[in-house]
């Protein structure tokens, strides 16, 4: 079952300059699949497009699943100067309409995964940005949706930071969430996702499993993603 369809024909931030064409793309329950490309390629538009945060864009985005609801996290966090880490996830909370001892338990448990437990009442704004990374991260599996949409999730996590979310992404991949993730980790990308879609210049150069990626590429049977990347883009 598909809890992401995506058919963009064209999208772009005037009606009249299209940045991104042809991107059409589905994420099954459970399944990961990376989105890489040089800077500049299209990514942010491509998830900015899928997300509505683009006004001209034609072309039709369905978020499936059991209820529809997807988590954004993005690369630079979202911080009010004023509230508290625990502020924070009290406002997630109240967005997504949890109950207080679904919230209590979640958080709590977030919190003690990523060791931010003595920080909660804490201004986030002081944070290192690993520290803020992670609150926004914390703040996506919050919500249990059917669809995450990660852009960069691994700027500034150390590498603990980033076995415990990659362990909960598995977590949430088995529980039948799908993911989209956007990343230039491409060693990372190339062990744990599905299938990967390289974008360049503003529409799809290759898509389809690494073997896939591969052939598309003209790489060798055993190339690494690294090859492919080059000999695409």
């Amino acid at each position: 079952m598909a809890v992401l369809e995506v058919d963009i024909r064209k999208a772009g931030y005037a009606a009249d300059a299209e940045i991104i064409r042809n991107i059409a793309f589905s994420i099954e329950a459970g399944e990961l699949v990376g989105l890489i490309g040089p800077n500049g390629a299209g990514k942010s538009t491509t998830i900015k497009s899928l997300l509505g945060l683009i006004r001209y864009v034609d072309g039709s985005v369905n978020f499936g699943g059991e209820e529809g609801r997807y988590a954004y996290v993005p690369e630079q966090p979202v911080l009010y100067e004023y509230m508290t880490l625990w502020e924070h996830l009290q406002l997630a909370a109240s967005a997504y309409e949890l109950d207080e001892a679904t919230f209590l338990q979640r958080a709590e448990t977030m919190l003690e995964r990523f060791r931010l437990t003595g920080e909660r009442h804490k201004l986030p704004t002081g944070f290192s940005k690993g520290m803020q990374q992670k609150m926004m991260l914390i703040i996506g599996f919050l919500l249990k949706p059917d669809v995450y949409v990660v852009d960069e999730p691994f700027v500034g996590l150390d590498p603990r930071a980033t076995r415990d979310f990659l362990e909960l992404l598995e977590d949430e991949r088995r529980r039948g969430a799908g993911v989209l993730m956007c990343t230039h980790v491409l060693d990372t990308a190339e062990r744990i996702c599905n299938r990967i879609i390289l974008i360049n210049d503003g529409s799809v150069v290759a898509k389809g499993t690494l073997g896939e990626i591969r052939e598309q590429a003209g790489c060798a049977e055993d190339a690494p993603l690294t090859d492919c990347f080059y000999a695409l883009t």
